[in-house]
């Protein structure tokens, strides 16, 4: 295979060990990985809060697990993530990132103990001093192995909010297990009752009050990749990570010494910071999946216009009730392959849009390789084109989405000839789009 048409990497091989160079030795070694902390921080978790508090604190930890994924899924709709690499976030919060916080946390606090005048201070100071350091370093590191091994998939803010969101969950669910458990533990100690318990008190602080703190914080690192994603330049794509890191620490380092400001300090943390950093941070995320809908149906109409896509099919693609609704007919139709189909066609169409968008932006410098990839991704759209194209247009029908004065056959008349078929002839000269920085 020459140079010139060797598949693009993310990350260059040579930066790697050898046995580290293919994808699949890096998933094998990042299962194993995982595996190995989530059996180590487990046993950990089960040391201190004995089996029968492990165990309560894992069902109770489990119920806000559902709906925090739920809503970070919701965000990442408009150009969906693999599950996989999103249960990868998940993994690497609750068993990795856990595992190293856990770890340098108690030696932080066992080397201030040792070495300060007040070892009674160690706890606090650790708290609020250590752990939002090493916490949200660890967290990040996930964000930072997406962001080397799939920079295709991280094209923006949205996808810095879903990483983190996810890898964050996970990590909280860990914590959660840890808290809960003890709490049940001292419970049972004192043979305390249920409504009176330590147990109910930290299940409500944490999972009913603040089952978006964790998140929360790591949001901000996200952010800082997601811009850095956008930028240009080398000193950017460093710096910005590291701008987003800086109000995750602090942010997270305020609402640890929250309980140390007297009997009112959580309250009002918790009601003049976090609720509205919570609100504007929702806002932002509802704003930013808004305009990614819309660049994705600026750049879909390019491609519409040029023939490869339907016109019937843009409106569909950029509202996700249309885009189920399609994915339900074709099931209809077709059973799984066919819903399958369209899924794919859905995901690649949001890619080639964010493609085409990216390099309008940035130049041939951000997107060297945009000619292949647009070439690719306007084949995987033809081979399912078929099955999708009638579904998608159904769809907006259905959903009227489409204006009364709406002429089928319009594309045909602006004088665009058709594309042709790519299983037939290369695409060397595609009948679309030519180049996306020669664009509108």
């Amino acid at each position: 295979m020459s140079r010139a048409t060797r598949p693009p990497r993310d990350l260059p091989a040579r930066r790697l060990p050898h046995v580290l160079r293919t994808p699949r030795a890096r998933t094998y070694a990042l299962v194993a990985l995982l595996a190995a902390s989530g059996v180590a921080i487990l046993e950990l978790v089960r040391e201190q809060t004995g089996t029968p508090g492990f165990f309560v604190g894992l069902g109770l930890a489990l119920l806000p697990v559902a709906p925090l994924m739920a809503a970070f899924r919701w965000l990442g709709r408009a150009s969906p993530h693999p599950w996989a690499q999103l249960l990868f976030c998940f993994g690497w919060g609750a068993c990795a990132a856990a595992l190293i916080a856990i770890l340098a946390n108690s030696f932080a606090t066992q080397w201030i103990a040792a070495t300060t005048a007040d070892p009674s201070d160690a706890d606090q100071l650790g708290s609020v001093a250590i752990a939002p350091v090493v916490e949200e370093s660890a967290k990040a590191a996930a964000l930072l192995l997406v962001f080397l091994f799939r920079r295709r998939q991280f094209t923006g803010p949205a996808d810095g909010f879903v990483v983190a969101g996810f890898t964050a969950v996970g990590f909280a669910f860990t914590e959660n297990i840890l808290y809960l458990g003890n709490a049940f533990d001292e419970d049972a100690a004192n043979g305390t009752g249920v409504l009176n318990s330590v147990t109910a008190a930290t299940f409500f602080v944490r999972a009913v009050m603040s089952p978006f703190a964790h998140p929360l914080f790591t949001v901000f690192t996200g952010l800082g990749f997601g811009a850095a994603a956008l930028a240009s330049g080398r000193t950017r794509r460093i710096g910005l990570p590291l701008l987003g890191l800086a109000p995750a620490m602090g942010l997270h380092a305020l609402w640890n010494s929250s309980s140390d400001l007297g009997e009112s300090g959580f309250y009002v943390v918790y009601g003049c910071v976090m609720v509205p950093v919570f609100g504007l941070l929702v806002w932002l995320a509802v704003w930013i999946r808004r305009r990614r809908l819309k660049a994705v149906a600026g750049e879909l109409a390019v491609y519409a216009a040029a023939g490869w896509l339907g016109p019937a099919e843009v409106p569909a693609l950029v509202s996700m009730p249309a885009r189920s609704l399609a994915r339900a007919l074709a099931r209809r139709t077709g059973g799984r392959p066919a819903a399958r189909a369209v899924a794919r066609y859905e995901a690649d169409a949001v890619a080639l849009a964010l493609l085409r968008r990216r390099a309008r932006g940035g130049g041939p410098a951000r997107e060297p390789d945009f000619t292949g990839r647009e070439r690719e991704l306007l084949r995987r759209l033809w081979l399912r084109r078929a099955t999708a194209g009638p579904a998608l247009s159904r769809a907006a029908v259905l959903e009227e989405l489409l204006p009364p004065s709406f002429d089928p056959l319009r594309p045909a008349l602006v004088g665009v000839p058709a594309p042709r078929d790519p299983r037939s002839a290369p695409l060397s000269e595609p009948r679309g789009p030519r180049s996306a920085v020669r664009g509108r």
